[in-house]
């Protein structure tokens, strides 16, 4: 779909083939229609025509973005401001209704903005500084565009194509600030028209929010912002956001409901598409109704309750269910499979026919084949799914068909969980303290709703309850894993979300990628909990270098992995950025100081806690590194 919208409103594809072309990925005539009608009604904003429910706003280029972004139903402008955007900010100090978080490196900013959306469901609203500032935050932008969060990422800039190409903070001769993060994104634009920036801006908040979502980057002129007595139509979302409750073809629907009831081991793949769409009760009643085994594919969230007995985990190959047989596998919501090797061994029951369900057409089939696809949004598709399902067989007939898978895969759940529960008590007691008995206590002791924001790569959250109940945790995390997201995404989720309680689960190795993020909890006083899962070690890392049994496994050498001398006191960290915390050393204080530190929070205070734990896996006990001491070889004390 963005490259249809980018044609349509380059005048490269007409309106007659723009309404063919949605059709032609799966879209309704209704759906294109009302596609179609929201482009429209920017366009002619855009040229001053009169449209219904537009306010006329004159004023500078800033005054103008900053009016847009409000009328869009922006809450929160996520920023680290710089000098080229003086036109924005300007405008921004006077309107009510819109607050500003700072954060104090671009990174932080845009997981400040990532932790929100992914919350809120709604569009983040960024602005970075020019070509240095946008070139910092693509790391994190890497994980928003990976997920397909929707961003909208404004940045000054400062043109190098109007008198000299070789400016400061400007882009190098013969390129423009737009290519830096173009596959990071959408969509990237340069505007330099002080007139168009309302449109564009509404054009950025389109693109981002619509299905699959993700973010888009909007350069900004500084002199089209510092522009004066410019006008401009601005326009509620509703005419210019694409709605996506696209219904799946009607009679896929129906060959997926027959392939569901004939087949005889079927499986349930999930992805992020099912909570971006809000259709987690849809798939719990599609399992329970069928008897269906559920295992998880690529996700960030966790799409389907983890201790409902149909669940089965993540995807395997070679677990309990798969190793039997599995003649039909239906993707919800979810990417295909496939890492970064060519697989030595199937990835997908070879057995197994396919049915993909969700909007991202893109991810569909990209490794493995596509026997069906239901193009829709996954809630409204499982609805029809379900509906086709009961037309097709009586209640009986159905409640049999259920009760017969369910007590297969319920008895393998079950099973695998008294294995797991019982491996990781074993653990507790130990010194230092093992990742399970933390794991444990945390998840026993906040609160049975609470937010836990994870960037915590090999800790251990095999205890926690997540779901999307009333009772149930829910998880947030990413799937991009470039490290320095946690701390604001924790932060933007509690500013989403500031009646639940939010927790960041994360890696010594992680905070410090993102540690100036505790600033922005104190200044604005986003009473997060922090704990910090402190192994001195980059964990993830050392699985891999043992894993490849060469020279570092043989030696117990394993290099650039320890993090301690000097050790990092994380406590001092936050507290110097005004966050209160305490050190855990021991079992016997987990309890004592997580409930310290939920007290603080709900008494308004962002709150730390660090805790030693045990590295785990091959290597774990090395703290081998590479002595060098650059003072001792001085030929001058200076």
């Amino acid at each position: 779909m963005r490259e249809l919208i980018y044609r349509y409103l380059g005048e490269d594809l007409s309106r007659r083939g723009f309404m063919r072309s949605m059709a032609g990925i799966g879209f309704s005539a209704a759906a294109a229609q009302t596609v179609l009608e929201s482009l429209e009604a920017s366009e002619l904003a855009a040229l001053g025509s009169a449209v219904s429910n537009a306010e006329w706003v004159e004023g500078t280029g800033g005054d103008l973005i900053v009016a847009q972004a409000k009328a869009a139903g922006t809450e929160y402008l996520f920023t680290n401001p710089g000098s080229f955007e003086v036109g924005l900010f300007d405008a921004f100090l006077n309107t009510p209704g819109m607050q500003l978080i700072v954060g104090l490196h671009e990174g932080i900013v845009l997981s400040l903005a990532d932790g929100y959306h992914r919350v809120s469901r709604k569009p983040a609203f960024v602005n970075v500084h020019v070509v240095a500032g946008t070139a910092q935050m693509a790391g994190q932008l890497y994980n928003a565009s990976r997920d397909g969060s929707a961003i909208v990422i404004t940045a000054g800039l400062n043109d190098n194509e109007v008198w000299s190409d070789e400016a400061t903070l400007a882009p190098r001769p013969g390129f423009d600030q737009k290519e830096i993060n173009r596959q990071f994104t959408k969509i990237s634009w340069e505007a330099r028209q002080p007139e168009s920036l309302a449109l564009m801006l509404r054009r950025a908040f389109k693109v981002s929010t619509t299905s699959p979502g993700g973010p888009v980057y909007l350069a900004l002129a500084d002199y089209a912002l510092a522009a004066k007595g410019v006008k401009a139509n601005i326009l509620p979302p509703h005419r210019f956001m694409i709605p996506t409750r696209v219904r799946p073809e009607a009679a896929a629907v129906e060959e997926a409901a027959r392939m569901l009831l004939e087949a005889k081991r079927p499986l349930l793949v999930v992805g992020d598409e099912v909570w971006k769409s809000g259709a987690q009760a849809e798939l719990v009643s599609l399992s329970e109704g069928l008897g269906l085994a559920v295992a998880a594919g690529d996700q960030g969230f966790r799409n389907f309750p983890v201790k409902h007995p149909h669940y089965l985990g993540e995807f395997e190959m070679d677990s309990n269910f798969v190793e039997k047989g599995v003649d039909l596998i239906v993707f919800v919501g979810a990417r295909d499979f496939g890492g970064r090797v060519i697989p030595s061994r199937p990835e997908i029951p070879p057995a197994a026919e396919i049915v993909r369900i969700g909007m991202d057409t893109a991810s569909m089939g990209r490794n493995h084949p596509t026997d069906l696809a239901l193009v829709g949004d996954v809630r409204e598709t499982l609805k029809d799914l379900s509906e086709a399902v009961e037309g097709r067989v009586t209640r009986e007939r159905m409640k049999k068909i259920a009760e017969g898978r369910s007590e297969e895969v319920r008895s393998i759940v079950s099973r695998q969980w008294a294995r797991v529960e019982t491996a990781a008590r074993s653990n507790f007691g130990q010194s230092p303290i093992h990742p399970d008995e933390l794991g444990e206590a945390l998840a026993r002791l906040i609160d049975r709703d609470a937010i836990v924001v994870s960037e915590n790569l090999t800790g251990k959250d095999d205890f926690f309850n997540f779901g999307f109940r009333d009772d149930e945790q829910m998880r947030v995390g990413n799937t991009g894993a470039s490290l320095g997201w946690g701390v604001g995404a924790a932060t933007g989720a509690k500013l989403a979300a500031p009646d639940r309680q939010v927790v960041c689960s994360i890696g010594d190795g992680s905070v410090m990628y993102s540690a100036a993020g505790f600033w922005t909890q104190a200044r604005y006083g986003v009473p997060v909990l922090t704990v910090v899962w402190n192994n001195q070690n980059y964990q993830t890392v050392r699985f891999s270098y043992d894993r490849y049994q060469g020279k570092m496994a043989t030696t117990g050498r394993y290099v650039g992995m320890y993090l301690g001398d000097p050790d990092i006191d994380f406590v001092r960290l936050a507290e110097s950025q005004g966050v209160a915390g305490e050190k855990v050393e021991r079992g016997d204080q987990i309890e004592r100081a997580l409930k310290r530190g939920i007290k603080a929070t709900r008494d308004g205070k962002p709150y730390l806690v660090e805790v030693n734990i045990a590295r785990y896996g091959g290597g774990a006990h090395s703290t081998w590194h590479q002595k060098f001491d650059l003072a001792q070889r001085r030929k001058r004390k200076v």
